[in-house]
């Protein structure tokens, strides 16, 4: 039996608008995957200390601070040799940045208004992947 897909929800930052994350966690966890939701004000540091066993990441970003966030969070799972993990999110992020985020190795963001159906199937194809590869590697 393969595991279930294990997803941390977090807030990063100073932003405060957190229901936008709980309805994504809940629905999350409705489709049968592991989700832990960390709360608001999450530095960096904290999400990438906490995700080590996990497979997603999911940043919700409503405060106009996704490049440095994002960022950062891909520089510390790189120190930490964990790009294995999955980061995604969502929130407020203009069409400009999308290719400066997809540089930096995050995966697909979704707005507002995203039909859960479309990042269920996202993450559940995503994961598999990266299962494989990992798996062929330690073969």
């Amino acid at each position: 039996m393969e595991r279930k897909i294990r997803i941390l929800i977090c807030k990063p930052g100073l932003d405060g608008h957190d229901r936008g994350a709980k309805v994504v966690a809940s629905t999350l966890r409705d489709a049968g995957f592991e989700v832990i939701y960390t709360g608001l004000r999450q530095t960096p540091e904290m999400i990438v200390r906490d995700a080590i066993q996990e497979d997603v990441i999911g940043l919700s970003v409503h405060s106009g601070a996704h490049l440095t966030i994002f960022g950062k969070v891909m520089d510390l799972l790189r120190r930490e040799n964990a790009l294995h993990i999955l980061v995604t999110g969502g929130g407020i992020i203009p069409d400009q940045d999308l290719p400066k985020l997809r540089e930096m190795g995050v995966g697909r963001l979704f707005r507002p208004g995203t039909k859960s159906d479309e990042y269920i199937a996202y993450i559940h194809d995503e994961v598999a992947k990266r299962r494989a590869v990992r798996e062929a590697r330690e073969a």
